[in-house]
């Protein structure tokens, strides 16, 4: 570096605004400028600080700390360097002295919003939600012109999601560029099942503010939550390049990593998390889920139990236990679980998940009467917040028997992509789809991927949905499709798949709810399998009542509900078997559990797969599960199951009554 020998100073100025700018574009370039600045002025707080954010941007968290520590004895109420070190604190696992920085950053200047943000993710992450959404709030005052948005952002929070869309929307109407507006209107959307529209509303955030870090954090939950993970792992490293070790993003690059497959990669990553943070609680419950999937069922038990003992209130962490369904709860868990219910207020997910454990932990003890209490407790808490449609459902329903027409199927015998790759599960969940899944997979030819958005993907772009016409084209819309774009489609989906394959030549899609889409899929994919995973009704349906979903399946919190959703399923599972004869087959669970050898050989001739020993030895298979049927479908078939809803028998009343003539079929 040369000086200006008239003007050195203005030189300089030059120099150190040029090495900022390369942090954002070559961290190391920016290093090695920040270096040559600092041969000539040794000590130059500006080079100094250019120098640590280099270190911090290449992954080199202590060498960056150095460089702030130094720099803090002489600076110590500079906001910026304050927020700096305590970003370096954080990526060294220090938690707690990175918080004390940060606030020290944001008391000197209560107006610096990444200071806000980042107090934000290490708070959530030490477990103080209270004192993270705080920040959060603080960091959206700073952040927006418009502070109705505050307001929207905490009924958001409490559930409140109506009115927070309201005056979110009436602030866009104001001002269409607020990003901050933009990306709450997006979270919103992602937290009602509009993941489409939340996608198309970060990307648009992107474009004018490429830097928001929170919203491409959001954007990346979105992808993830499409089964995007390709591009959901890309956002993530635009991310981890800015902050090579926040733990937001770590956590979530850990959970893309599982349901893509690499489960070496995420435990890995778990593991360095959580030894820099070994006092987090929320790690440990991600970390458990991981180890579950693999089959680790201790090391998962040690995991939750963990997470319980730094933060008792965590509802998802005693859920996690009794959702393992080997494990069994000691009379200390069920006083502690007791000790966080509340008779009112509280977070509405820990509320939900510890009802859900408690109904399962009585359920073991047959005290079925408390059992059911609790069970009934989860299911309406969830129902508050996440509303079933029972008419919408009808309507669709009819929808799909109107389309898919023997003249229609007739009509476009021979199109679309013959690719026979897929063996699709459908029916309702907790109806032994899990269990087939696991039988397919132990074959030599055949690879379990998970549940795949795929399929309904491709039906809601047919659809093209807009607020005045909120039911879509589809299906209809596949009356005007030429036999290319049903090739196109079928090509489409396989494209999608891809990433959840090794290469092997067929693949299983358990995604449920698929059973209202097989007309699409007979239209797309004419050669593949599609098997109809199917389980007594009172059975069935007492099983999804007392189960709690991640995410969708919202007709299983009300016991009418889900019975008539059980008679819509039946009618259109009928319409198919009508129009489409023998082209799905039925495997009730009842007959797999009486017959089971007959029954997998019944299967797999049907899947045209030679018969292989080791589908009878299911439950020997070394494979990653992620359903809640995970720890049973690694043991020998089981009869126990089968009655278990006749022990609440007098409390399902409602489900007797709403399966109507259903029960007909399927006598009790």
């Amino acid at each position: 570096m040369t000086t200006d020998q008239n003007n050195p100073r203005a030189d300089i100025h030059t120099a150190v605004t040029h090495a900022a700018r390369l942090l954002r574009q070559d961290p190391l370039l920016a290093e090695q400028q920040a270096r040559e600045i600092l041969s000539v002025f040794p000590d130059l707080a500006p080079a100094k600080q250019i120098l640590g954010v280099a270190y911090r941007l290449q992954g080199q968290p202590e060498k960056a700390l150095s460089v702030f520590e130094s720099l803090e004895e002489i600076h110590p109420d500079s906001p910026d360097l304050l927020y700096d070190l305590g970003l370096a604190l954080g990526a060294v696992g220090r938690g707690d002295e990175a918080i004390a920085a940060l606030r020290r950053a944001v008391q000197i200047n209560p107006r610096h919003a990444l200071a806000w943000r980042s107090l934000a993710d290490q708070l959530s992450v030490a477990g103080d939600e209270a004192g993270s959404n705080e920040a959060l709030d603080k960091h959206l005052e700073v952040s927006t012109s418009h502070p109705e948005l505050i307001e929207a952002a905490g009924l958001f929070r409490k559930g409140n999601v109506a009115v927070a869309e309201r005056i979110t929307r009436e602030v866009l109407k104001k001002d269409p560029v607020d990003v901050v507006a933009i990306r709450l209107l997006a979270n919103i959307g992602l937290k009602i099942g509009q993941n489409a529209d939340a996608k198309n509303l970060l990307r648009r955030c992107l474009e004018l503010a490429p830097d928001f870090h929170t919203a491409r954090h959001s954007y990346a939950i979105a992808l993830f939550r499409s089964q995007d993970l390709v591009e959901a792992l890309e956002q993530l490293e635009i991310l981890l390049k800015a902050e090579p070790m926040n733990p937001q993003y770590m956590i979530l690059k850990a959970s893309v990593l599982v349901r893509k497959g690499d489960h070496a990669e995420a435990m890995e990553m778990y593991e360095r998390l959580l030894k820099d943070y070994p006092n987090q609680a929320r790690p440990y419950t991600n970390y458990g889920h991981t180890l579950k999937t693999v089959g680790r069922l201790d090391d998962a038990v040690a995991a939750y139990r963990k997470s319980i003992e730094l933060s008792p209130g965590i509802g998802e962490s005693y859920w996690s236990l009794a959702n393992l369904k080997t494990f069994r709860f000691s009379d200390e868990d069920i006083a502690k679980m007791r000790e966080q219910v509340l008779d009112e207020g509280g977070d509405p997910d820990d509320q939900s998940h510890l009802a859900f454990a408690l109904g399962k932990a009585y359920e073991d003890r047959e005290d079925f009467d408390e059992s059911f209490k609790f069970y009934q407790r989860g299911n309406a808490i969830r129902s508050k917040h996440h509303r079933h449609s029972a008419k919408k459902n009808v309507y669709e329903m009819a929808r799909q028997i109107n389309t898919f027409t023997a003249e229609y199927l007739e009509a476009r015998k021979g199109q679309g992509c013959p690719s026979p790759d897929p063996i699709f599960i459908v029916g309702l969940p907790r109806a032994g789809s899990t269990l087939l899944e696991q039988i397919l997979a132990s074959h030599s030819k055949v690879e379990g991927t998970a549940e795949l958005p795929y399929i309904i993907a491709i039906s809601r772009r047919l659809a093209q949905t807009t607020r005045k016409h909120p039911a879509g084209n589809y299906p209809e819309v596949m009356n005007e499709l030429s036999p290319e774009k049903l090739r196109e489609l079928g090509e489409s989906y396989l494209e999608s798949a891809r990433v959840q394959r090794s290469e092997l030549p067929f693949f299983i899609d358990k995604m449920p709810n698929n059973f209202r889409h097989i007309g699409l899929i007979h239209s797309i994919l004419p050669n593949a399998k599609i098997i109809d995973a199917r389980r007594h009704p009172m059975a069935g349906c007492f099983s999804g009542f007392k189960q709690l979903f991640a995410q969708g399946q919202t007709y299983t919190y009300d016991l009418t509900d889900v019975g008539r959703y059980y008679r819509d399923y039946v009618t259109v599972m009928d319409h198919w078997d009508k129009v489409l004869p023998g082209r799905v087959l039925r495997v009730q669970y009842e007959d797999m559990v009486a017959d089971t050898e007959n029954q997998i050989r019944r299967l797999l001739e049907y899947c045209g797969l030679e018969f292989e020993e080791q589908c009878l030895r299911f439950y020997e298979t070394k494979r990653a599960v992620r359903t809640p049927s995970s720890e049973q479908v690694r043991q020998p078939v089981y009869t126990e199951g089968l009655e278990q809803w006749r022990n609440y028998e007098k409390h399902l009343g409602p489900l007797k009554e709403a399966l109507g003539p259903v029960l007909d079929r399927y006598p009790i």
